[in-house]
């Protein structure tokens, strides 16, 4: 799409195709897109059914406000989370920011929530369609150009930076420092200059992340989303986010790596599988602190607590006691049933016993395939179970676990059976 097509779509004629392609049983089909074909020319009949394309594919992410927003195709898959962006703005704003430039905006997903939080944006965006896009979907006029370039020339000395440098080179999408654009050595000197936060992906090496920034890895429902970068107000530290919830883990004290817990002693213990976002940010010993627990192994981050029985006895030094130690919001719990050999014989006899039809299988530490291991234990039968496959201070182990719910009231998949039926 060229810039004068990107213009018309934009526009208020652009604007009723949209809305009648849409309507279309099928938009994607070679019956829609003659259709299209026979009312508007080549290239804007294409960026009509592109973009009803893209705002169907965009729904999961940006909800109901998709069908208002316009999009490219990496703008889709790179844009922040919403959930993500908001968090975000809420930290600037928190901070007593009050104007953010969004160097690199894209299409303008973390613009629209600095917009929402009541933060004024300056948007710039390299690629002249890209802008012409984001400004329709911020209302805003988009400053056309290099970030490197027209940094110096920005002169706003109480105006905070948002970078999100491109990660994409002609190959598809890239995790190397080496392609970012802008380039690592402008990441850099920003840090080192403004109030600033820079996204980056999550997997950056912690020997990358320059002294004195605070480095924050966000977790969005589980899911493993970004690293972000911090300059200015905030004190340098590591930090694992959870959101929703805005759940804050970060780095203090002198933790020691505890000692890895007795093999022999696992049964009724609570066995711990930190957030990502916990792990990535090296903040597993941390968590073992809070929660009194063991390493099941050095290097290993799967965490032993006590039992259910001594969680119930006491507190966590929150604002809320455990439910049955389940309520840490930084780690999936699991009660230990039981301790197998994981030897794949003993195994497969343990499922067929159990008559275990669904078997979810876990894994750290050892060099095997889960799916290809279910496959050769051939589960069947009525009951589910999960395994946890983890190196142990006495040898590799397979726990036999039942995921704890995060409510009483919750159930979560474990093993199954009869009231009164005894554990295997």
């Amino acid at each position: 799409m060229d810039a004068d097509d990107a213009r018309w779509l934009v526009g208020p004629e652009a604007a009723e195709e949209l809305t009648r392609a849409a309507a279309e049983a099928d938009p994607a089909s070679l019956a829609a897109a003659e259709r299209l074909r026979r009312r508007l020319p080549p290239g804007r009949a294409a960026a009509v059914a592109t973009q009803v394309t893209l705002r169907g594919r965009a729904v999961a992410k940006f909800g109901d406000r998709a069908g208002r927003l316009f999009f490219t195709a990496d703008g889709v898959e790179q844009a922040s989370r919403p959930r993500v962006a908001a968090w975000r703005a809420r930290r600037f704003a928190a901070a007593g920011v009050r104007r953010v430039l969004d160097l690199g905006c894209g299409i303008g997903a973390d613009a629209l929530a600095f917009q929402d939080a009541g933060l004024e944006v300056i948007p710039v965006e390299l690629e002249p369609v890209t802008a012409i896009l984001a400004e329709a979907n911020l209302g805003i006029p988009v400053m056309v150009g290099d970030a490197v370039d027209l940094l110096p020339r920005i002169q706003a000395p109480d105006t905070a930076v948002f970078c999100d440098p491109a990660r994409r080179t002609a190959s598809g999408r890239s995790w190397r420092v080496e392609d970012l654009n802008p380039p690592w050595s402008f990441v850099e000197q920003l840090l080192s200059s403004r109030i600033a936060c820079v996204k980056l992906g999550p997997g950056l090496p912690h020997t990358l992340v320059p002294e004195g920034v605070a480095a924050t890895w966000v977790s969005d429902g589980g899911d493993l989303v970004e690293l972000s970068l911090w300059s200015g107000p905030w004190p340098p530290a590591r930090t694992a986010v959870l959101l929703p919830g805005d759940r804050v883990l970060s780095a203090g004290g002198s933790t020691s790596a505890p000692a890895p817990a007795d093999p022999s002693d696992l049964i009724g213990r609570v066995l711990y599988e930190p957030d990502p976002a916990v792990i990535r940010a090296g903040l597993v010993d941390v968590l073992a602190e809070r929660l009194g627990a063991e390493r099941l192994h050095p290097g290993i981050a799967y965490l032993v607590g006590p039992g259910l029985d001594t969680l119930d006895q006491r507190g966590t030094g929150l604002d809320t006691p455990y439910q049955r130690g389940t309520d840490e919001p930084f780690a999936t719990a699991f009660e230990v049933l039981s301790v197998l050999d994981p030897g794949e014989k003993s195994l497969r006899a343990w499922v067929r016993q159990q008559q275990i039809g669904t078997l979810e299988i876990k894994k750290r530490g050892l060099d095997l395939d889960p799916s290809a291991l279910r496959r050769r234990l051939k589960p069947s039968g009525p009951r589910h179970a999960t395994l946890v496959l983890t190196p142990t201070g006495r040898g590799a182990r397979a726990l036999v676990v039942r995921r704890l719910p995060t409510h009483p009231a919750t159930s979560q998949p474990g093993i199954s059976r009869e009231p009164g039926e005894p554990s295997p």
